[in-house]
Formats: structure tokens, sequence, C-alpha cells
């Protein structure tokens, strides 16, 4: 498949554009590391826009207790190699409390255990700008997001309260209680990302990869069971399956695709054939038409 260089040069310039306006723009920004192949992008991104100076951002890392074994173990990896500062926060009070996916809804887990822990960490660590690799091409509300995003006191967004960006034109000014979203990616679709990662040469967790895992079906989404804490029904039995992942987050709420891909260059042709968005496999996104919506006016990311 023939891949235009032209578009990706294009898109990392106005990233890197974006992620040095930030910089310059801003008392304490982070970088949210969500250890997917978009903040995979966004961490290559940041340390080329400041090269050879050290990357002017600390990571931060929302850990719900519920990631992928792999995804914590890559998360580390790439912190040491990379010699980056990692800011990981977890909702104390609710981890303590028991809160999970199984037993009071995904709705309010991801409450508790991703907004909340978000503000947490954001109001803890005085963060005035936090950079996130969501793009508009994911679900609609995303869609409506500006790139340098305002959130109200409470890190509440109001889609009716953004600022025009005409001409790529910036306002980064913020007033007492306000902070700042920024998404140096918001221009990029998934076959983008994929494309640069395999331009660049970017690794990326292994769970992007097709092999044999453990999996249950639950309708039609196939979990894998990363541990011994997933409920089995009775009489269960995880069957092994060859499958990859498009997205990653908590690994009870994010379903599998049967795949084959085992190489960047595989990936790169199945996106190109697969017209569904990789947030289909997200559960919380799909409890209701305006679950996410509803969520990022509460802070979520």
């Amino acid at each position: 498949m023939r891949v235009d260089t032209q578009i990706l040069k294009v898109l990392e310039n106005e990233s890197v554009e974006i992620l040095r306006e930030t910089a310059a723009s801003f008392r304490k920004p982070v970088l949210m590391y969500s250890i997917g192949k978009d903040s995979s992008v966004l961490l290559h991104l940041a340390k080329k826009a400041f090269y050879p100076a050290p990357m002017p951002f600390q990571l931060l890392h929302v850990d719900t207790t519920w990631k992928f074994k792999e995804m914590i173990s890559f998360r580390d990896k790439v912190v040491a190699e990379n010699s980056l500062s990692l800011i990981a926060h977890t909702n104390k009070e609710g981890a303590d409390a028991g809160v999970n996916p199984f037993t009071i809804g995904i709705s309010e887990y991801t409450r508790i255990m991703k907004t909340v822990a978000l503000r947490q960490a954001l109001d803890h660590h005085e963060v005035d700008a936090a950079i996130g690799g969501s793009r508009r091409d994911e679900e609609k509300s995303r869609a409506k997001e500006r790139i340098f995003s305002v959130r109200d006191e409470g890190h509440r967004w109001n889609p009716r309260n953004q600022r025009p960006e005409m001409w790529h034109t910036y306002n980064t000014r913020l007033a007492p209680g306000q902070t700042m979203r920024v998404f140096p990616l918001s221009d990029w679709t998934e076959l983008d990302i994929w494309r640069y990662i395999e331009q660049e040469k970017i690794e990326v967790n292994p769970l992007y990869f097709a092999k044999e895992r453990p999996i249950v079906k639950r309708g039609t989404q196939l979990i894998m069971v990363d541990d011994d804490r997933y409920p089995l029904n009775p009489g269960e039995v995880p069957q092994m399956m060859q499958v990859r992942f498009r997205t990653l987050g908590c690994y009870p709420l994010t379903a599998a695709v049967e795949s084959t891909a085992t190489t960047i260059e595989e990936i790169v042709q199945e996106v190109f054939d697969v017209k569904l968005s990789e947030r289909a496999t997200r559960l919380i996104d799909g409890e209701n038409e305006d679950s996410m919506e509803k969520k990022k006016t509460e802070g979520y990311f």
C-alpha cells in the first residue's frame, strides 16, 4: 500500500507546532500517557518537537488497577528506557472501596476510577494543561473538541463554550479556575497513526499484534481474561483465540478482534479495510448514545 508521506509530514508539523505552543503558553503542562498507540505517537512527536533538549513535560497515567498487565510493563519499560518522569495516579478511595467494573456498573466505575482520578491528579499536581491523544475521528463527541479545549472550574467541558481556531490561530489564555486540554492529534485518523508508526518505526504495545490469548465471549464482544479477578460463568473456561486489540484500556471493558495481523504492515492493511471505529470495541462507549459526551462534561478525557 502506498503511503502519502507528504500528508504525514503535514500532520507531524502541525502536531509539533501545537506541542511547542503548549510548552510556551502554560506553567505546568503534562502529557497524558495511556500506553496506547496514540500516546506512543504523541510521545514520539514530543521528543521530536524539543530535540535535542529533553521533553519539557511529565507523563501522567491514570491507573485504574484494571489495565492489561502488558500495558503496565510496557509503560515502565518506555519510562526507564527514555529517562522520563512519570506521575502514576490511582483513586485510592475508590480502590480501597473495591470499586471494579463488575459490581457497580460501567458508568459509575468509569466516573470513580477514571474521571474522578484524573481530576484528583490534575488538581494535586496543579496542572494547567493536559495533552492527550484523542482524535476527532474516534467518535462524535470528540469531533466537537477544539485543539486547545477549555475546561471550566471542576474540569467541566462545555462544547458550546469553545473558542474558534480559524487558520490555526490558537487562544491559550485561561481565566481563573480554568484549565486546558490539548489535542495535537485531532486531525489524524487511525490509519494515519498506524502509517506514521510504520514510517517512524515506533515501538507499540504487543497487545496490538495478533496472538493466541485466553478469551471469553460476552454478547458479541471477545474479552481477554488477563488475571483471576475476571468472574467466569459457571462451568466457563476461556478459549484460546488468535486476536489483537485495536484500542487499549481496562481489560474487562476492552474487546479484542479476531486477526492474523502480526506486523505493522499487516495492521495498516487491516485498518485500511475496516470501516468501523476502533472505539466500537470499548464497552464504556456503548451504553447509550451520549455516554461519552456525558463523561466528558464531567471531566473525562
